[in-house]
């Protein structure tokens, strides 16, 4: 069992030293530019990654806030089980975050979704609806990126298709961007 756990340490070490640090830069400046101008930041994904996408905007809405300064507004499109739901069963579950989406982004917003695949439909939807509304769309993903990859403006894929890894390093890279904004807003 010991040589299965390192093997685990190690490969998941190696997939985040993968990751260009220019590319988590790029993505937390996207994220305080909106911040700077009192735009919003959604996020949302499916399983796992919805699981992050909660977990990193509870970090963003209140791990940055700081005295004195104006509040990171932070929303996960993951959280509302009756709306998701309704957009499921009412249409098709395509359309759970983007239909989300239609009421609430604006241009200069920033939308991130997590696919691990980057094959997710109703996060591909997402962004096209975000494209549309002239907001910044961030994919974290794994393997290739999948059809996500060709619809957001922004990317950081974990080049690996092991999914639990990918997921290991998504929340990872989470907590470095949350950091970092913590920094830069404490530093604005």
């Amino acid at each position: 069992m010991v040589e299965s756990i390192e093997k685990y340490l190690n490969e998941v070490s190696k997939l985040v030293l993968k990751i260009p640090s220019a590319a988590v830069e790029r993505v937390t400046s996207l994220i305080f530019e909106a911040y700077t101008r009192g735009k919003r930041v959604f996020v949302f994904g499916n399983g796992g990654g919805s699981s992050t996408s909660s977990h990193f905007v509870c970090d963003l809405a209140k791990g940055t806030v700081t005295e004195g300064k104006p509040r990171l507004k932070a929303i996960s499109l993951a959280e509302n089980m009756p709306l998701l739901t309704a957009w499921a069963n009412d249409t098709d579950y395509t359309n759970t975050f983007g239909e989300q989406l239609k009421n609430l982004v604006e241009q200069g917003d920033v939308v991130i979704g997590l696919s691990g695949s980057g094959m997710s439909p109703n996060v591909i939807n997402a962004f096209h609806v975000a494209n549309d509304a002239g907001a910044v769309s961030i994919l974290f993903s794994g393997f290739d990126g999948g059809n996500a990859v060709k619809v957001a403006s922004n990317a950081i894929v974990v080049p690996s298709t092991d999914m639990q890894q990918i997921e290991d390093v998504h929340m990872i890279l989470t907590h470095i961007v949350f950091r970092c904004l913590k920094n830069e807003i404490v530093e604005s």
